[in-house]
This record gives C-alpha cells, structure tokens and sequence, in this order.
C-alpha cells in the first residue's frame, strides 16, 4: 500500500478532512476536527500512524513487526503502522478503527451526524 492509498482510502471515511497544519512534509486527517491519522511524507520508510486503544496497540506491536509506538505522538495510543510490512486490509481495517475510536470520543450532537450515538 502507498501514501496516496492510505490518502485516498481515508478521504473516503465520512466527514474526513486533510490538511497540513505542521507543514508540508505532514498530513493530517480528521473526523470533526479530531486527528485520526498522520502521514509524515518525509519518512525513510513510508508510515502512517493511527491511533488505537492501548491494549489494541500493545497487542499488534507483539504479533506484527510492521507496528511500532508511533513516531513523536503519544506512544500508549499512537501506533506507526510502516506500509510495506503489513498488508493493505490491515492497514484499512486499523485506519477504520483510529477513525472510529475518535468519532466515538465526539459530542452526541456530532456523533448523531454520522449515525452514531
């Protein structure tokens, strides 16, 4: 899977956004202006980091060698996920969860425009 497939995979999330409030070399998507994945383009390998529950996190990190603590985030939820080692349903099935997990953590009132409440 490349960057610009995990780009495109989650731009199609509902309500997603993408920007680059660090600078060029990161992107930064969200789900009513909560980050669920950051996509550091400079990386020497290329990486995304999503955000799971710690022991979802701790659990990967011992049974896949292509999820590691993430890179400058909090380490207990933030999970560098590096493309070429893991296959690419895995890789969508954690950004699904990162995403889920954020809206989850969203007021009613806004969780109620996704159908989630």
């Amino acid at each position: 899977m490349s960057i610009e497939d995990v780009r495109e995979y989650a731009l199609t999330l509902p309500g997603a956004t993408e920007d680059m409030p660090y600078g060029p070399d990161w992107l930064i998507f969200r789900i009513e202006g909560k980050i669920f994945l950051h996509i550091w383009l400079e990386s020497p390998e290329p990486t995304c980091a999503v955000k799971l529950q710690p022991e979802v996190g701790q659990t990967l990190r011992e049974h896949f060698d292509g999820v590691r603590p993430a890179y400058h985030l909090n380490k207990a939820h933030w999970n560098d996920i590096y493309l070429e080692l893991i296959d690419d349903e895995l890789t969508n099935q954690w950004i699904r969860q990162s995403y889920e997990l954020v809206l989850l953590k969203l007021p009613k009132r806004l969780r109620e425009k996704y159908g989630t409440v």
